[in-house]
């Protein structure tokens, strides 16, 4: 057993539970125009005010006619045209068609459209090479969306699909639930700028553009407080002005064991931790608790870990307090293993995958290769996270693992 494999350490699924419990939806309501709600989340149902479409259409180009009329003939006359946005106006009687393009109104007396590559063209004679059903290619009134129909449901966050639905209902505003306001900081002084000088014992501070990247994809509007130095007053301070100004407040580092590690001591002083420290690999250095009004998430430091407690922990939990109650977590499936990871019992252990899908049709995954908490290439050659139980040890080429699928967040 390692020295982070410790007996007893509160596992990921009680982890989680223990977070979305306590935590609730934001209270906060606001109406938006529909050219600003991207990523935000619905307060309240959304109905349609109208079929849609509310008049039925053309679903091809063709023409336009009665099924009946082809009975006893092949050939009738066209008496007008039907163009999306300029309708014909008359009504077709018997004998008669009319030349009609896709999402054109159907025209009054007309139960059918026959695609124009089933016709031949003499003049105003058209003849038809097809006997149609009443109906055939013809999209009803309400074919996709009927009016008083309910189309998203509360807690829903809107995306690119959603969109364009509620632009074609007409809808111009709606209540969403305001989005998280996240604070955010890394801590250490070994920490510097991109773009500085590294000088001896230094490293540039990777994680905060992680944790930014991944904040703005959960929907939160973020404050990034820059790096602090490892002294306690001036994280005193940090915290001070994060957990005033938003609901939450993220940190990476400091929630170790290390001398300089003052993170936790503050907390215990000015908040309340609720827990520190679970059997996750990596990521073991994880403190949730509060401070002030707002709630803390402390990420260990190492790259990896943070992004990877980021993504497990804090993810749901942000998706909550937005109101998503439509949130769903990253996909998971049975995969065999080409090659071996290596494992010992103790902890959850997220490692690093390749998938692909063989000419089989069965899913494989194979190692990024160096899985160290601090070697965050692997996240970048990564299309998943292969999850190996808390009690499993040692994994061997050709032994079936569960791999966690990278949500949108990772893209």
């Amino acid at each position: 057993m390692g020295c982070c494999d410790v007996p007893g350490l509160m596992t990921i699924e009680t982890a989680l539970d223990n977070i979305m419990t306590q935590v609730s939806p934001l209270a906060t309501i606001t109406t938006v125009a529909l050219t600003d709600a991207m990523g935000m989340v619905l307060a309240e149902d959304i109905l349609s005010p109208i079929n849609v479409p509310p008049f039925a259409n053309s679903a091809m180009d063709g023409y336009a006619l009665r099924a009946a009329d082809l009975e006893h003939t092949d050939t009738l006359t066209m008496i007008g045209k039907s163009f999306a946005g300029i309708p014909f106006t008359g009504t077709c009687e018997a004998g008669q068609c009319v030349r009609i393009m896709t999402g054109a109104e159907i025209p009054a007396g007309t139960d059918v459209v026959i695609m124009q590559e089933e016709t031949h063209v003499d003049g105003n004679s058209i003849q038809f090479n097809v006997k149609p059903k009443a109906n055939d290619n013809i999209r009803p009134i309400g074919d996709d969306v009927h009016y008083g129909e309910t189309v998203l449901v509360k807690g829903t966050r809107l995306t690119a699909r959603e969109m364009p639905l509620l632009a074609s209902l007409g809808i111009a505003s709606f209540a969403v639930y305001r989005r998280p306001k996240v604070a955010f900081f890394s801590t250490g002084d070994e920490l510097r700028p991109v773009g500085e000088t590294l000088a001896a014992g230094q490293i540039y501070d990777s994680n905060r553009y992680g944790m930014k990247a991944l904040l703005e994809k959960f929907g939160c509007d973020v404050l990034d407080l820059g790096i602090i130095p490892d002294c306690p007053e001036k994280l005193r301070q940090a915290f001070i002005t994060a957990s005033t100004d938003a609901d939450v407040v993220v940190t990476s580092g400091g929630v170790s064991v290390g001398e300089a590690d003052y993170t936790k001591d503050i907390l215990d002083q000015e908040g309340k931790i609720g827990f520190w420290k679970i059997a996750m690999k990596p990521g073991k250095p994880f403190a949730f608790g509060t401070i002030n009004n707002a709630w803390f998430c402390g990420l260990p430091g190492n790259p990896v870990s943070a992004m990877l407690t980021l993504y497990q922990l804090v993810q749901p939990m942000l998706a909550k307090l937005a109101g998503h109650s439509q949130y769903q977590p990253p996909v998971r499936l049975q995969a065999k293993a080409t090659s071996m990871f290596k494992k010992r019992p103790g902890r959850t252990d997220f490692q690093r995958g390749i998938y692909s899908i063989n000419s089989d049709g069965q899913f494989e995954v194979a190692t990024t290769g160096n899985q160290g908490s601090g070697a965050f290439s692997s996240m970048h050659h990564a299309n998943c996270f292969v999850v190996l139980e808390q009690d499993r040890g040692r994994v061997e080429a050709g032994e079936l693992v569960t791999i966690e699928m990278f949500n949108h967040t990772m893209y």
